[in-house]
């Protein structure tokens, strides 16, 4: 019996070193490394750089999310004792609604499944952050900044590199 051969040929493996690139001030305070970006799928990987102070908008998800800390501090305002540091993993499941806050700044690999519905103060939309929005604002910036957009790998009907 032999071993099933690759369904998918590769010349090369799909590998990316975060950092070789980042867009800075994606959002304020908030510096991005795509990994991987699906927006068909609703899947999106990143590696994310937070400086101290910075505090995301309260957000509602529509999938789970894995997060990673690789360096720094942040918490949850909602969970002020479980603060997050180095080496923290946290799962986060559909539905978790939340404020990022890292005070002393912070840095993280995430994977996340869905959207973050982020809210206004009075629980009203104030914009869906999804794979696609995450791939259309990281170019967005990238460019009117003058910065080179990061290499990422973006899969569909060919896997590649977002530059091929």
């Amino acid at each position: 019996m032999s071993i099933a051969q690759s369904v998918k040929h590769q010349d090369r493996l799909l590998t990316i070193n975060i950092r070789e690139g980042e867009v800075k001030n994606a959002l304020p305070g908030v510096h991005v490394s795509p990994c991987f970006l699906d927006p068909d799928n609703g899947v999106w990987v990143v590696n994310v750089r937070f400086d101290a102070g910075t505090i995301l908008p309260r957000h509602f998800h529509t999938g789970v999310v894995h997060f990673y800390t690789t360096a720094g501090s942040w918490h949850y305002v909602e969970y002020p004792e479980d603060v997050q540091t180095a080496g923290s993993y946290l799962f986060e499941p559909a539905g978790s609604i939340h404020t990022l806050s890292t005070p002393e700044g912070a840095e993280g690999f995430m994977v996340i499944e869905g959207a973050n519905v982020n809210l206004n103060d009075d629980d009203s939309l104030m914009f869906i952050m999804d794979a696609g929005w995450i791939e259309r604002t990281l170019h967005a910036v990238a460019q009117q900044t003058g910065q080179k957009m990061p290499r990422y790998i973006k899969p569909g009907s060919a896997v590649g590199f977002s530059d091929q």
